[in-house]
């Protein structure tokens, strides 16, 4: 086996970690930039979705492909700052609590990726073990 490609399962890993946090990205943007009433929310709730979306955001490639976060965290960061300067265009407004939701969202979420990416390699090699016998 050559060491210039990675394995089949660390490749399939990063794969599934670029899909999720794309199609992830694509859904916060659209949920995140469509105009709505928030006024019969809970007030207060919208940071709550704004936390969950980018923790949910990060967390695929941190538990899927750690190296990603170099690249992801100050991604998903500007993500957020420019959903942040976009949404008053579209009737929405711009909060700055709003994007510390994002960030610390962004944290939580790859810190709890990175948690279960140390609980993930014995599986996956496992199962790969099982396959190539």
């Amino acid at each position: 086996m050559s060491l210039d490609y990675p394995n089949t399962a660390s490749r399939r890993r990063r794969y599934a970690a670029f899909a999720l946090t794309g199609s992830l990205a694509a859904v916060i943007g659209y949920l995140t930039l469509i105009p709505s009433d928030l006024s019969q929310g809970v007030p207060g709730s919208d940071k709550l979705y704004h936390f969950l979306a980018f923790a949910a955001l990060t967390l695929p490639c941190a538990a899927l492909y750690p190296r990603a976060l170099l690249m992801i965290l100050p991604g998903a960061l500007l993500y957020g700052g420019v959903i942040e300067l976009i949404q008053p265009s579209v009737g929405r407004s711009a909060e700055w609590m709003d994007f510390l939701a994002d960030m610390l969202g962004t944290s939580v979420g790859a810190a709890l990726g990175l948690i279960i990416n140390q609980l993930l390699p014995r599986s996956f090699s496992r199962a790969e073990q099982r396959i190539q016998s």
